[in-house]
């Protein structure tokens, strides 16, 4: 590209030459390259005179087509080498930039348009009529440009006072109108903050601050508007500072996560420029520790406290703060947070339809509808506050939260105060600054309930008489260290009722004991063994007592083995005697009969016969009626006292001929019946 000459009403020092532009399609690929404005290249850009901003210009861009013309109307010319996205002229500058001006000076700034087709092109330059700028044409504005050839045209500018302008130039050529865009940048307030912040190496989860000292080193005040992502952050976020005015900032650094950490803190100025500044910090564990991760607290009994504790220990230079947690993870916990808001969301819902539903029939209640919602809000509020503190009705620690000096320890109590007896196992977490990861603590302890023992396990009561009744003694001792609640949870077998027990519910007072009477009394004969359980208030597992024997009807027996009649005259009665003994501890109520005698009328004596011609004869006795009753007992039935016995006589009076052998049965009331 030729370079043009500068024109001789330029300001003094205005660069001798114009660079010629780059391929535009390699500077789109450049400028999407380019990084953020740091201070220092704001403030060296800022400090740049309007002729040292054109000479450090180097890069063009595609200018914005605003539209598209019919070449036939303007040209017999009508295809181009040059893409319809291009323009057929480039302009360098691509945007026209004063800046550093002094208020009614007078400033130019050479516009070149450089002709990219390949056949000669004619341009035009408008600029809307604005008191402030101008254009000068050239003097064959009106020639068309050759190929490859610039028309430089200038634009001239005379500021009223130190502050931004914006106007547009447009360009037409024979197929397209483009603009190129005029700026005067005015006064501007700069804050010396450095290109980087760097935080070094800094404990995880531990807030480490760098208090700048910063200055408006611009020519108007600065108002300003800071922005920053986590884990930095910086005070005061907006502001306005005047001209050579100074004012801290605090940039702070909580990383929560180990490892590099990279971030842009972004100074918003009102004039439109955001200027990056670049963060850096590295994040690390430090020596911060737990003397155990697993306690184990010894056996408690319920209703009591046993406690053990733990040492933190900061072997680090920073203050250490700790909070107890029951999540693992802190992602744990806003999920558990979520679905709390979630629930109280529903909640919400469903008070508030159920409003809706009573404001058809009441109007004056829509006022509540607002109480509703900001009742809501707020418990919503109180959910994402809350710092998650472990709670715990079994475990407790305290203090749940705190600060560790550096190169110091704190000590920490674990609490068990369990309510019901059994093994318990839980999970707390040490959230503690310093420490990328919660530090656990496996807590295990076992909880006892009230100690009660009877001074036997089995009772072994052996042959019991059925209908006496028995009295034993069964101690219970509480070798515990709290009170025993106990009673008795009484069986569901025919023979549990046959027991009593006094007392069956009580308290027992540790060290102490308590005698239980139990008595039985049965009806039912057989052998049997039954459990008892005490149940006790607290204890994970009733007291048992088992008792087992062997129910057994009245024992007796004859004096004799047996009755010899010996020969026995037909119709001629004959009497023996026996004594029946009860050796059994109960009375003994008995029938006496013997099985296989007749069913009929007492026998007949051969007295009777003789003295009574009414009576048919044996004979005809022994066809006519039933077989006739021919043994006698004196007594039949009665009862007998404990160890007493009865004279018993049996009389044979024969009807029939025959030889007998038979056995007199004793038939005891209530006995027979077993389970």
């Amino acid at each position: 590209m030729e370079i043009s000459p500068v024109p001789s009403n330029l300001p003094k020092g205005f660069h001798s030459k114009v660079v010629a532009p780059r391929n535009p399609k390699l500077v789109r690929e450049e400028k999407k390259k380019d990084g953020p404005l740091t201070p220092s290249a704001f403030l060296k850009e800022m400090s740049l005179t309007t002729e040292q901003r054109l000479a450090t210009t180097h890069e063009v861009h595609l200018p914005r087509i605003v539209q598209l013309l019919d070449m036939s109307e303007t040209s017999h010319q009508k295809f181009s080498s040059v893409d319809l996205d291009q323009s057929l002229f480039q302009p360098f500058p691509s945007e026209v930039i004063f800046q550093n001006f002094v208020p009614c000076e007078l400033y130019q700034v050479p516009l070149v348009l450089r002709n990219n087709d390949k056949i000669p092109r004619l341009v035009k330059v408008v600029l809307e009529s604005s008191p402030y700028f101008r254009v000068i044409s050239p003097n064959n504005v009106c020639n068309k440009v050759a190929p490859g050839m610039s028309s430089m045209f200038h634009i001239v500018f005379t500021p009223e006072e130190n502050k931004d302008y914006f106007h547009e130039l447009t360009c037409i050529t024979e197929r397209e109108k483009f603009i190129v865009p005029i700026r005067a940048i005015g006064a501007r307030g700069i804050l010396d903050f450095p290109d980087q912040i760097n935080f070094s190496t800094c404990p995880v989860k531990y807030n480490t601050l760098k208090t700048l000292l910063v200055r408006n080193i611009g020519n108007r005040e600065a108002r300003y508007q800071i922005t920053t992502q986590r884990p930095f952050s910086a005070e005061p976020s907006i502001g306005t500072l005047g001209v050579g005015e100074t004012t801290q900032f605090t940039v702070e650094f909580q990383p929560e996560k180990s490892g590099n950490h990279c971030k842009d803190l972004v100074v918003h100025y009102d004039t439109g420029e955001d200027i990056h500044v670049n963060l850096y910090g590295a994040a690390i564990d430090v020596n911060i520790r737990l003397d155990k991760y697993s306690l184990v607290i010894e056996k408690t009994y319920i209703t009591l406290a046993n406690q053990r504790s733990l040492i933190i220990h900061n072997r680090s230079n920073i203050i250490a703060h700790f909070q107890w947690k029951s999540f693992a993870t802190a992602e744990e916990e806003e999920q558990k947070k979520q679905r709390l808001c979630h629930t109280l969301q529903a909640q919400e819902e469903d008070a508030f339809d159920q409003l809706l539903m009573e404001c058809d029939m009441d109007p004056t209640l829509r006022e509540h509808l607002s109480i509703v919602t900001r009742t809501f809000q707020n418990r919503q509020a109180t959910v994402q506050e809350d710092p998650m503190l472990f709670n715990n009705h079994i475990f407790s620690i305290e203090p749940l939260e705190g600060d560790v000096w550096p190169n110091s320890t704190a000590e920490i109590s674990v609490i068990f105060r369990p309510q019901e007896a059994g093994m318990y196992h839980h999970a707390v977490y040490c959230d503690i600054s310093g420490r990328e990861i919660r530090l656990p603590l496996r807590i295990k302890g076992e909880a006892m309930g009230p100690k009660l023992l009877f001074n036997f396990n089995q009772l072994n009561v052996g042959n019991i008489f059925v209908g006496s009744s028995h009295s034993y003694e069964a101690v219970l001792s509480n070798e515990g260290a709290i009170d025993a609640l106990f009673n008795l949870t009484w069986p569901a077998t025919a023979l549990g009722s046959c027991f009593a027990f006094q007392p069956s519910e009580g308290i027992i007072e540790p060290g102490s004991h308590q005698a239980v009477r139990i008595t039985f009394s049965s009806t039912v004969l057989g052998q049997f063994c039954e459990e008892f359980k005490f149940n006790v208030n607290g204890a994970p597992e009733p007291v048992g007592l088992v008792i087992k024997g062997c129910v057994i009807g009245p024992t007796f027996h004859f004096n004799v083995p047996s009755l010899n009649f010996g020969d026995v005259s037909f119709g001629f009665p004959r009497t023996l005697s026996c004594c029946l003994s009860n050796t059994s501890l109960v009375p003994m109520t008995f029938h006496l009969r013997v099985p296989g005698d007749g069913s009929g009328d007492p026998s007949i004596t051969s007295q009777d016969q003789a003295t009574d011609i009414s009576r048919p004869s044996w004979r005809m006795a022994g066809f006519t009626g039933a077989k006739p009753k021919e043994f006698a007992i004196t007594p039949h039935c009665g009862t007998i006292h404990p160890l007493g016995t009865m004279d018993i006589q049996v009389t044979l009076c024969s009807n029939t001929v025959k030889s007998y052998e038979t056995a007199l049965v004793v038939d005891v009331r209530e006995v027979g019946k077993t389970y």
